[in-house]
């Protein structure tokens, strides 16, 4: 039996691949390699996987928001798990470009919870975003909070994932676990990220782009701790007995924030920045983006209680490393 991992070579994705993979499971990943940042670096995270795992991982380039070409792809492979990771990411994209989402975020979604469904899989897993909170102002999030006034449509198809994925489960009772990530960074990191563009910035000499003056707070979340927030919920599955799970459901689904559980100044991130590049930074205040909030922070007690989720990597130790790996896959 294989564990289906979509966007496999994306951020999360590929590292949650790793993961699995090293623990000596088989992995099918499916990824599209779409433009939305450069294909070069998927490629790149795809091929640094197959080096390392070779038969162990089968790699599919792959719309899934194509049911029969997911069917076709899939004819054959015994799957008894998923973990969904594949989306149209990107709060400001998603502002001219609404079909993207729709077409990866709606349908894309409710393929896999077919495919979940007919394959009768132990656990599904997938990525939601703290996006869904829009501009609460009770700090920090909890999944027992109020979601349902987006601010930007990446948001609404997240919170959409996560109705149709408690539509499935109540009706098919299929174990579900939605996980909320909070500002994801680290190695391999993606392009369109504050931690990728203030880097580059910093390293060019180019002006910051402080939006909403740098008055905004987040929840920085290393790569790693997310792994391991991800790999220890899918060996979790929430219990059909009719409990109340995380997020209010009775049915096998379950929601949690997965984050540092620390929020931190934009100003304060800035100034590791410049000590992790040795570089002075040129600040460019900016007005507040369309679709954007200006604080984040996510209260984790119950991943914590319930599958031990325990982030250990505090900024100060994540931005130089990611500053390293910066340098190194750029070769400067």
């Amino acid at each position: 039996m294989a564990i289906l991992v979509t966007g496999a070579a994306g951020f999360i994705g590929a590292a949650t691949a790793e993961a699995l993979l090293a623990a000596g499971e088989q992995v099918v990943g499916i990824d599209n390699f779409n433009p939305y940042y450069d294909p070069a670096l998927k490629q790149a995270r795809a091929a640094r996987l197959s080096g390392r795992f070779g038969a162990a991982l089968r790699m599919v380039s792959l719309d899934f928001a194509d049911a029969a070409a997911l069917g076709d792809a899939l004819d054959g492979i015994e799957i008894d798990r998923i973990v969904h990771l594949g989306a149209q990411a990107g709060v400001r994209y998603s502002i001219d470009h609404p079909a993207a989402y729709i077409r990866s975020n709606l349908v894309g979604h409710a393929n896999l919870l077919e495919l979940a469904r007919t394959r009768r899989v132990a656990h599904f897993v997938y990525a939601s975003s703290s996006s869904v909170y829009g501009a609460n102002k009770s700090l920090p999030f909890r999944v027992e909070d109020r979601v349902d006034h987006p601010v930007s449509l990446y948001a609404a198809t997240k919170k959409a994932d996560e109705l149709m994925s408690e539509a499935y489960s109540s009706l098919y009772r299929l174990p579900a676990t939605g996980l909320r990530f909070f500002t994801v960074y680290g190695p391999w990191g993606r392009p369109d990220m504050a931690m990728w563009t203030f880097t580059a910035a910093l390293l060019a000499g180019d002006p910051l782009p402080l939006y909403n003056g740098g008055e905004m707070r987040r929840d920085f979340t290393f790569i790693d701790d997310i792994v391991a927030g991800v790999v220890a919920s899918f060996a979790s599955p929430p219990a059909d007995d009719g409990s109340v799970k995380p997020g209010g459901s009775q049915a096998p689904h379950a929601l949690y924030n997965l984050g540092n559980s620390r929020s931190e100044d934009l100003m304060r991130l800035i100034e590791v920045l410049e000590a992790a590049t040795g570089k002075k930074a040129l600040l460019s205040p900016e007005p507040m983006q369309a679709g954007d909030v200006k604080d984040t922070f996510a209260d984790i007690g119950a991943a914590r209680s319930d599958f031990g989720f325990e982030p250990r990597t505090a900024i100060d130790e994540g931005v130089p490393r990611f500053v390293d790996w910066y340098r190194d896959y750029h070769q400067l």
